[in-house]
């Protein structure tokens, strides 16, 4: 069946009652609308869950495939200790991206060091597991490598997915630059970032991904640009 379903998710660890502690409640419609996409793709016969984090190990020159068993994470750095992800890899489908990746010559796989479980990761699989237990993960990095590579990189991920059952989440939290009380600050390419990404989105003009020009991407401060360009790839020739 290849990717059953695709997302493209935010990660604001906010949202996480146990770390927004009432302030969450200011962007429930993110909550709501998370709660019903997991409920929805908890339906499905759903094996394996590829995440995409801009906030895993990143190179400049090799898309990292997090490596080993078993790896976990939690919220301390949001002061939410408590609130821990567990996950067992899917270590034969890393094995068959990684050997796609090498096959179409692109720098990819599990070399590099190991980490725990980032936010951009820990944050939509928090809400899949109140519907969804019984699957493995295969977590992915971004990489400074071209976004054409990154699309032929999502290619390898969907030859090697064969007829698996897969959930593939990009997660990326679109501009950082969107608000002048914000931590980034504002900048007029935030908001034009975030409608022209929207509008592909509607109009599944996946292409668009690949066209930003590099200048006007880095004032926006974008976050999850490389993960949609992965996601893209990996939805190639896709019809449904």
């Amino acid at each position: 069946m290849s990717v059953l379903y695709a997302m493209c998710v935010p990660h604001p660890p906010l949202i996480i009652p146990e770390i927004g502690q009432g302030e969450e409640k200011t962007i429930s419609n993110t909550i709501q609308s998370y709660e019903s996409i997991m409920k929805y793709v908890s339906t499905l016969p759903i094996e394996t869950v590829i995440v995409i984090s801009p906030h895993a190990i990143a190179y400049s020159d090799y898309i990292h495939i997090s490596p080993g068993k078993h790896a976990s994470g939690d919220f301390s750095q949001f002061h939410a200790g408590n609130v821990r992800i567990e996950v067992d890899y899917d270590t034969e489908l890393v094995k068959k991206i990684t050997q796609s990746a090498k096959k179409y010559h692109i720098f990819a796989g599990t070399l590099g060091k190991d980490d725990d479980l980032d936010h951009g990761t820990m944050t939509p699989l928090y809400f899949l597991n109140k519907y969804l237990k019984d699957y493995k993960v295969v977590r992915i990095g971004i990489s400074g490598l071209s976004p054409l590579t990154h699309y032929r990189f999502g290619q390898c991920i969907k030859e090697a997915v064969g007829d698996k059952n897969v959930l593939l989440i990009a997660s990326g939290d679109l501009s950082h630059r969107l608000k002048e009380d914000g931590p980034y600050g504002y900048k007029e390419e935030g908001p034009l970032f975030d409608h022209d990404i929207i509008t592909a989105w509607k109009n599944s003009d996946f292409m668009r991904f690949l066209t930003f020009d590099p200048i006007f991407t880095e004032a926006a401060a974008e976050c999850g640009l490389r993960s949609f360009q992965i996601m893209a790839g990996a939805l190639d020739q896709k019809k449904d």
